[in-house]
């Protein structure tokens, strides 16, 4: 493993904005090269775009830095994409980052003085405010990280986002984590050593809008839950209880009109609505155990996380622009 940083960029129908950001991160490793002599590679991981990214990542120069290009053989996720781009990341330090513009590459340089002369293992990132989404988005957000975060030993920074920098020993402890259902910003998080925030302003999109909607943001919740907590399950016990608890209270106020009163509490009713209660509560909680055991049966199939279609390789200090080609 070579001394260095990789940065490692996954991509998702993102080819109207890949040249100019290449263009970014080219002027940020030739000032990294010559202020602190570091070597930078970026790499590039086409999570089966749709559109042209492929084909303008294979195009874009090797001026000032090493690029590979990865293509996934097809969509696996930015998961995924993250787990190929840090196996093939051939410096020792490692930046993730995405491909939409949204993570200013000015801020690489910041990232690096944390690592290098602060001495951080961990560098993450994390939106400065909110105040440019809705109320509700803002609680969902707030919702997710408390669920996510009760009872953890090692809590995950709320609003810290997947643009952070990892020292070597730091990236070498992230490849040693062997699960297949993976959220990256828990891993990051939960492998320790020394970390430090910084906030930032997220900068306009290159094109387009963004593709996580509440849908795919419900969905990457519920994954990152049940991959990296037991709050659900926790949850639907604390239900249980509470259902148990309320059952009792409305038997003995029942008992007590009956006892004091002599009124008949009508009967169906109450248990109409009694057994909806507590099928819709079994029902969720059948939901919440059907999630864990999917994940479980995940790991024990041990599938690989994501397959390499193409695999090319551009040396920066190659001045023909000849590449390397490698199918996997």
């Amino acid at each position: 493993m070579k001394a260095g940083l990789s940065i490692v960029v996954p991509l998702y129908n993102e080819a109207n904005g890949l040249a100019r950001l290449h263009a970014q991160l080219a002027d940020v490793a030739r000032k990294l090269a010559a202020a602190r002599d570091l070597s930078v590679e970026v790499v590039y991981v086409d999570d089966g775009s749709r559109d042209g990214t492929l084909q303008i990542a294979r195009a874009l120069p090797a001026a000032a830095l090493d690029v590979q290009v990865l293509a996934l053989s097809r969509n696996f996720g930015k998961e995924a994409a993250l787990a190929a781009g840090l196996d093939h990341a051939a410096r020792a330090a490692v930046l993730f980052m995405d491909g939409d513009g949204q993570h200013p590459p000015a801020l690489i340089e910041t990232l690096v003085a944390h690592w290098l002369d602060g001495g951080y293992d961990v560098v993450y990132t994390a939106k400065a405010h909110r105040e440019n989404e809705s109320a509700l988005r803002r609680l969902g957000s707030k919702t997710f990280y408390a669920l996510l975060n009760w009872g953890a030993r090692q809590r995950i920074p709320e609003d810290a986002g997947d643009f952070r920098l990892l020292s070597p020993r730091a990236a070498l402890a992230l490849r040693q984590m062997p699960e297949r259902n993976r959220f990256f910003k828990g891993l990051a998080s939960w492998i320790g050593f020394r970390q430090i925030r910084v906030d930032y302003e997220p900068a306009e999109r290159l094109h387009g809008a963004t593709a996580f909607g509440w849908a795919s943001l419900l969905g990457l919740s519920i994954e990152g839950l049940t991959s990296f907590s037991v709050a659900p399950l926790r949850l639907a016990s604390l239900l249980g209880v509470l259902l148990a608890f309320s059952a009792l209270l409305f038997g003995v106020s029942m008992l007590f009109e009956v006892v004091v009163y002599g009124v008949a509490v009508p009967g169906y009713p109450s248990v109409v609505v009694g057994l909806m209660v507590l099928g819709g509560v079994q029902l969720i909680m059948i939901g919440v155990l059907g999630e864990y055991v999917g994940k479980i049966l995940s790991e024990q199939k041990a599938r690989p996380i994501y397959f390499i279609a193409e695999h090319s390789v551009k040396a920066a200090e190659d001045e023909t622009g000849a590449t390397r080609t490698a199918a996997e």
